[in-house]
């Protein structure tokens, strides 16, 4: 059977979900084979093992965190060479794309970014002009290299052997040209990641202001869900940008996407239509984000959302 290359996304031991749907859709065209650079694959193991990860290529060589990016590209290039996989699948990451295009460089590939499926003969489906218009692209030269974006398919399990191969990588000489000197944590909450989250609450610019906003917040803590907003929110300092779900900002596929005060431009819209439910909340009927929403409530925020905190207080926090 044929083999399907992935590029682990994880933390440490810690899996990034984005995997377990990288896996899943491999599985569709052969056998899924997994590089994973850096610490922790023993530990992973049972994790990736369920989600139907068949080889494990594993390395722990201080040279692939010490140096940017490069190091990793050689990597999955050994591998390639070494398995001859029928696709070569990464994550829609500022690295994932990186390490796609110098791998397409390298074995003279075509490349193909921000897929949210593929189909039959490996056809990749894309989203263009903030997702009004949907591309169908197949690569034509070399091994098809294809970044897919987060939440685009849903990860199911499906067991597998997940066998570790401890791989010692031959490092070029021009990949070990900019070290990385400093590396500083993200600040993180205590709510999903909002790559990731099932449930995403995100407010805009009807929330009128910082102190406005905390209403977002409240919503979400009410339904674990991770908070977002829209892009007018976060040029205005009332939320920080590393949240900004849109074309320049995050884009998410949670099950359940709310919109709280955002009218829906179409660059907010990119960044979340893929959502499988979409509810909206705007005191404005004609705002566009209702042409894209499933259920949508025309009213004020601020009269809407406490009868919503009031109705999950009483059924339990989801």
């Amino acid at each position: 059977m044929a083999q399907v290359l992935v590029l682990a996304e994880h933390d440490g031991p810690e899996v990034k979900k984005v995997t377990f749907e990288l896996l899943t859709l491999a599985r569709r065209f052969g056998d899924p084979v997994l590089v994973w650079a850096g610490p922790g694959a023993s530990d992973a193991q049972p994790r990736l093992a369920e989600f139907g990860a068949v080889t494990v290529y594993a390395s722990e060589q201080p040279e692939l965190a010490e140096y940017a990016v490069a190091p990793i590209t050689d990597f999955v290039e050994q591998v390639v060479a070494e398995t001859t996989p029928s696709v070569v699948l990464l994550a829609s990451t500022a690295e994932g794309k990186e390490v796609a295009g110098r791998l397409a460089v390298r074995t003279g590939s075509g490349v193909l970014t921000d897929v949210v499926d593929v189909g039959d003969g490996l056809t990749a489906e894309q989203l263009n002009f903030g997702g009004s218009v949907i591309v169908h692209s197949k690569v034509k030269t070399g091994t098809p290299i294809m970044t897919v974006r987060a939440n685009s398919v849903p990860p199911v399990a499906d067991p597998a052997t997940a066998e570790i191969k401890a791989t010692e990588v031959a490092f070029k000489q021009g990949s070990l040209a900019a070290k990385v000197t400093e590396r500083v944590a993200a600040q993180r909450s205590e709510r999903p990641d909002l790559t990731e989250a099932s449930i995403v609450v995100s407010g805009g610019r009807g929330t009128g202001s910082e102190e406005g906003f905390k209403i977002i917040e409240q919503l979400a803590d009410a339904l674990g869900a991770a908070v977002g907003a829209s892009r007018a929110v976060t040029d205005a300092g009332w939320y920080p940008h590393q949240f900004q779900v849109g074309q320049t900002g995050k884009t998410v596929s949670p099950q359940l996407y709310m919109a709280v005060g955002i009218s829906g431009a179409i660059q907010h819209r990119a960044g979340m239509q893929t959502s499988k439910t979409i509810i909206a909340i705007n005191k404005d009927p004609e705002a566009p984000i209702f042409e894209l929403a499933d259920f949508g409530i025309v009213g004020d925020l601020f009269q809407v959302v406490p009868q919503l905190l009031e109705e999950i207080g009483k059924r339990g926090s989801v």
